[in-house]
């Protein structure tokens, strides 16, 4: 039997005695707020209590407390996760890592000490303050966390060209699920003392460890880009004009929409993009002024070999801003016109006309609507899945249409998730993705670390599997 609100309160009391009320959150609405990430996981438990931690002191004491007792604790960001990632459990604890904010850069190294609830726009801007840059920048920059950027391994529009979240992390503290805290890596850019623990907690989606806070390497201020934007009819001409730029330079931004996307952007910016293209680029050059004029002209005239309709490009800040404020905007644009599942499929680059159009034959097969957008210059896409909730047929077409997406880019030799992680949702695909051999790995990591599989329980790993694999 559910135990009331009371009891609930009454069985945290010695947590609540030691972090203080303020930080230990009981009330069922405020709770209630907690339960979800961005990916709206509809099997969403309800957490008996939410800790909204300052310190990693804090964090220590809730994982003893949870560790003691054998509550599921779940770290959480800034919620903005996109595959159930930081699901509450029912009965656990929520463990809120939003209070913690500070950020202080270093310029003569070129490094910024972060706790983990600092806003991905947060550092950049700090950094910018000292001429400097941090490269990372998903398309949810202004609202995400660094601390789930780093759960997820987060890649974002310049990844083509600047790399992911783990190119940038030097060091680590992290909160063990004993309680420990233990610091990893550090400020120097190269180290190579004992095994590379820092990169095994990247990625690891709260099930490992819970980070406190992060060393990052930053570096000088991008320059000023000129953007291109390329439209065309087929989709096979635009994931061809990929090919052909990508084989020849790296630009800074090679990003992909398709046509369902162009229009939902159009219904919400009404900046007049073109309605009948079935797929657009924006691209970028950062390159020094005169090498970038070369590399845009180069690429329109690949664009234009390639049979695009329209070619336009653009040294102007705000002009060429504008278009990739379009891209970034493709979610909650799509997200208007129901409700979504969202995936982050990736290809080896070759293959990436064989995703595109395979999803194009899921969407049409299965009579859903898929948007895609894409970080087309490193095969990594985001095939957005809309359906009726309200609708018991079109919402059982849409999630089988989501697991056929799936298994046509492990046909493909892609990966299932290529930066939102695998949460709770794609799990059911991990194994066929990873296979036997490197899930049996994974499990024996897990049991070496949380032996009772306390951190995030039901993420990336199935717990039933955990409970019955042999302790390593």
């Amino acid at each position: 039997m559910a135990q009331t609100p009371t009891a609930q309160t009454q069985s945290f009391q010695e947590l609540i005695e030691t972090l203080g009320a303020d930080r230990v959150v009981t009330d069922p609405a405020t709770v209630e707020n907690y339960r979800w990430d961005r990916a709206n996981d509809p099997d969403a438990g309800t957490p008996a209590v939410v800790v909204r931690a300052g310190t990693t002191e804090d964090v220590q004491a809730t994982i003893r407390f949870a560790a003691a007792r054998g509550i599921p604790v779940v770290p959480r960001g800034a919620g903005s996760g996109l595959s159930g990632g930081s699901t509450a459990v029912t009965g656990g604890i929520v463990l809120s890592l939003e209070r913690m904010r500070d950020i202080r850069i270093d310029p003569l190294t070129r490094t910024a000490v972060v706790q983990p609830g600092a806003f991905n726009a947060e550092v950049k801007a700090a950094a910018a303050e000292h001429g400097l840059w941090y490269p990372p920048d998903p398309s949810s920059f202004e609202f995400c966390s660094i601390g789930g950027n780093i759960a997820t391994n987060a890649g974002g529009l310049c990844c083509v060209k600047y790399g992911v979240t783990t190119d940038y992390v030097l060091g680590l503290t992290v909160v063990l699920a004993d309680g420990r805290a233990v610091k990893l890596g550090g400020p120097t850019v190269k180290d190579v003392a004992g095994l590379d623990l820092t990169k095994l907690f990247i990625g690891s989606e709260g099930t490992l460890g819970v980070i406190t806070e992060i060393t990052l390497r930053l570096v000088p201020a991008q320059r000023p880009p000129t953007t291109l934007v390329a439209t065309f009819k087929t989709l096979d001409d635009s994931t061809n004009a990929i090919l052909s730029i990508s084989s020849k330079m790296r630009p800074s931004m090679l990003e992909f929409m398709d046509n369902p996307t162009i229009n939902a952007v159009e219904d919400a910016t009404k900046m007049g993009l073109d309605r009948e293209a079935e797929a657009m680029l924006v691209i970028q050059s950062d390159e020094p002024a005169e090498f970038a004029t070369k590399e845009i002209e180069q690429i329109e005239a690949l664009c234009h070999e390639n049979n695009a309709t329209e070619v336009f490009y653009t040294a102007d800040p705000e002009e060429g801003e504008a278009f990739v404020v379009a891209r970034r905007m493709a979610i909650p644009a799509v997200e208007r016109k129901g409700a979504l599942l969202l995936e982050d499929v990736g290809v080896p680059l070759p293959r990436l006309g064989d995703l595109v159009r395979g999803i194009a034959a899921i969407a049409q097969h299965r009579d859903i609507v898929i948007a895609v957008i894409a970080h087309a210059g490193d095969g990594n896409t985001h095939p957005l899945l809309v359906f009726d909730p309200t609708d018991a047929d079109q919402k059982q077409r849409a999630h089988t249409a989501y697991g056929e997406v799936m298994n046509l880019a492990i046909e493909l030799g892609g990966t299932i998730t290529g930066e939102h992680g695998v949460g709770r949702l794609k799990r059911p695909w991990l194994a066929d993705y990873i296979g036997e051999d490197a899930l049996d790995l994974n499990h024996r990591i897990k049991k070496a670390l949380d032996p009772e599989n306390i951190l995030n329980p039901g993420a990336v790993l199935d717990p039933a599997a955990l409970q019955t694999s042999q302790t390593p």
